[in-house]
């Protein structure tokens, strides 16, 4: 049943899958000193600069734990929104795995300002209390909402000027970059973004994500680490041949720049339902409502998608790299019919 509650609900693109039996030929070198894995790297560097070192992992918690325990000493905490996905969705990991404390900062849109990381400043250099090292962003937000490359440079050198680094959670940083319509190193290296987990399996990729380290110096230790973290693959070369199909043409941007298209068409169908009120400018593949008492329950009966706010019924919708715009029109009709049906809940 397709429906609009995750992108990692899509299947696979084709071209990733042609490039992952390509790579299912004769036998390779394990452990990624594999041609696949070179090539992969290479194209980290043409994407993110030639600066950049690339370790590739099986998921994003895996990136992102693999990126602050790297990045952060054990005294040492990472500034990230109260929403941020680090935060909320992987079951403590960053706590539990990588031994880091994250020093929350609530927000309206999901983003962080320099303001609001300087709520977290505090106590700098009593021993009593974590001391910040790490801003992590995410892009795009958990709420669908994205970051400009000025508004990232902003952050960087607030970050710089108080000794602290810029990470970039970017599961979602294809979206991002294709609804900015900019380069991926545009809204990462340069604009003073330290470090990166790059996403792959939320575009269509059947599972690998990267921790990409663009700042020299940092990071000391990290081919140690990922093997620490369960993080490095045998075969990795079948992690590397996704993202050669991934990153050597178009398709990162393809894939997103589609995802975010059916988002923008999803928001445009459902704002003129009578009832329906979106609660975030949708700036990537996701689109968030709140709906009249009864609708969200009515239209999960054909398709399956998430309340993202218990509290006030917000919903999540979410468009990936195969959701046609039959499907989005069919959606937002169930949608329509079914404020239709519930006129005194308005």
């Amino acid at each position: 049943m397709k429906g609009f509650a995750s992108d990692n609900y899509a299947g696979v693109h084709p071209e990733v899958l042609t490039a992952i039996a390509e790579a299912n030929v004769d036998h390779a070198v394990a452990y990624g000193e594999d041609d696949w894995t070179a090539r992969a790297e290479g194209l980290f560097r043409d994407h993110f600069g030639p600066t950049a070192r690339t370790w590739l992992v099986f998921n994003g918690t895996g990136a992102n734990v693999l990126a602050y325990r790297a990045l952060c000493r054990g005294w040492e905490g990472v500034i990230c929104a109260e929403t941020a996905h680090v935060n909320v969705d992987e079951g403590g990991a960053p706590e539990a795995m990588a031994g880091v404390k994250l020093l929350t900062v609530p927000t309206s849109d999901g983003k962080l300002t320099p303001e609001l990381v300087d709520l977290r400043l505090d106590r700098v250099g009593d021993e009593h209390a974590v001391q910040p090292r790490v801003v992590s962003v995410t892009q795009s937000t958990e709420l669908g909402t994205r970051y400009t490359p000025d508004e990232l440079r902003a952050l960087a050198d607030h970050a710089h000027a108080h000794g602290l680094l810029l990470h970039v959670d970017g599961s979602r940083l294809a979206n991002a970059a294709a609804g900015l319509g900019v380069s991926l190193a545009a809204t990462t290296t340069d604009v003073g973004v330290d470090a990166v987990s790059f996403g792959g399996t939320k575009n269509g990729l059947l599972g690998g994500e990267a921790l990409v380290l663009l700042t020299d110096g940092i990071g000391e230790g990290t081919a140690f680490l990922r093997k620490q973290h369960m993080q490095l693959a045998s075969k990795g070369r079948f992690i590397a041949a996704q993202f050669v199909a991934l990153l050597e043409g178009d398709l990162w941007r393809r894939s997103a720049a589609h995802a975010n298209a059916m988002a923008t068409r999803l928001g445009e169908r459902v704002a003129a339902i009578d009832g329906v009120t979106l609660t975030q400018e949708i700036q990537a593949n996701a689109v968030f409502a709140l709906l009249p008492a009864g609708v969200a329950d009515a239209v999960r009966e054909e398709f399956r998608f998430y309340t993202w706010n218990e509290a006030t019924g917000e919903v999540r919708w979410m468009c990936a790299f195969d959701t046609t715009e039959d499907e989005v029109d069919a959606f937002a009709a169930a949608v329509e019919a079914a404020c239709a049906r519930v006129p005194a809940a308005r």
